[in-house]
């Protein structure tokens, strides 16, 4: 069997109005999703979506007229490119598409078949007022969800924490909170001052005290003295990793103990089969595997036969 052709179509699709993601300080007027497509000589397609894939054309010919069923020299190849372009995992996920429809079998049991369902939780991107953000959550649970994730601005910590005691006094502890920090990485030109560690450090102990499941992302990536001192100090749960650049840089962060929560996202981060090995990593030492996935459906479906193959959750 050969890959015989390698098709990216592109789509965007308008926001109106334009969505407010509390990461990023440029409002998102569109939403845009790269599907790619791997055909083979047997007739069999794989598809798969996450990273724009952009400037991949200059890196097809790695990957033409070889057998799809090598996907660990795939996954080698691809990490090489990423060191002087982008992370091509939308790639990998169409080949673990391939091996699926191949064996007969979904991704999830080919990765060891751990879960058969999972918990999921409602991850509000944008940020708002207590009463708009307790009304919100209301409704993830009328809709069914038992957790919900709330981010809280670097900028305004007041105006978060008081959005996480609203939605508390509204659910009580029918329903679990996480709240992220967004504060690991940065969108491109975002050179805003961080929340610094005594900030940081005084925002955990008031999330501990309204009972938040873990706080995400509260420092930059290299800071693992720091979240580990928050996981110490306080007794929140620190979560994080979701665009790890790869998989030693959160091997490096468990072994330090930085992280309760691992999060690398597999069709932006590392791959499928590296977040199946960080997963690993991380259970054996009693952490939790939550990958991130904010991408598309195609994106989450890559994720959840990860988890779903492994075992993780929330």
């Amino acid at each position: 069997m050969k890959i015989t052709a390698i098709r990216l179509d592109r789509m965007r699709v308008p926001l109106d109005p334009p969505f407010l993601a509390a990461w990023d300080p440029v409002p998102r007027r569109w939403f845009d999703a790269t599907l790619v497509r791997v055909e083979t000589d047997e007739g069999v397609t794989g598809f798969g979506s996450g990273d724009t894939m952009a400037g991949f054309g200059a890196y097809e010919e790695l990957f033409v007229g070889r057998d799809p069923r090598e996907i660990a020299s795939h996954v080698r190849a691809i990490e090489s490119i990423g060191f002087h372009a982008s992370r091509y995992w939308p790639l990998e996920a169409a080949l673990w598409d391939i091996l699926g429809k191949l064996s007969g079998q979904p991704v999830a049991v080919l990765f060891g078949g751990a879960a058969a369902s999972l918990p999921a939780y409602a991850s509000f991107g944008e940020l708002k007022s207590p009463g708009e953000r307790a009304e919100s959550v209301l409704a993830a649970r009328e809709a069914g969800f038992k957790a919900v994730k709330i981010r809280i601005s670097r900028t305004d910590v007041a105006a978060g924490i008081a959005a996480v005691r609203a939605a508390r006094q509204a659910v009580g502890d029918s329903v679990e909170i996480m709240v992220d920090l967004n504060q690991w990485w940065r969108m491109p030109g975002d050179i805003s001052p961080a929340l610094d560690v005594a900030g940081v450090r005084r925002l955990a102990g008031e999330l501990c005290d309204l009972g938040v499941l873990w706080l995400e992302e509260p420092l930059a990536g290299g800071d693992l003295a720091g979240m580990r001192m928050l996981r110490e100090q306080t007794g929140i749960r620190v979560a994080g990793g979701e665009m790890a650049r790869g998989p030693a840089e959160l091997f490096e962060a468990i072994s330090a103990g930085a992280l309760d929560v691992v999060q690398p996202d597999a069709v932006l981060a590392v791959g499928m089969l590296r977040a199946r090995t960080v997963a690993e990593f991380a259970m054996l030492r009693h952490g939790w595997f939550t990958p991130h996935t904010w991408t598309n459906g195609l994106g989450l479906m890559a994720n959840l036969h990860v988890v779903a193959g492994v075992g993780g959750g929330p």
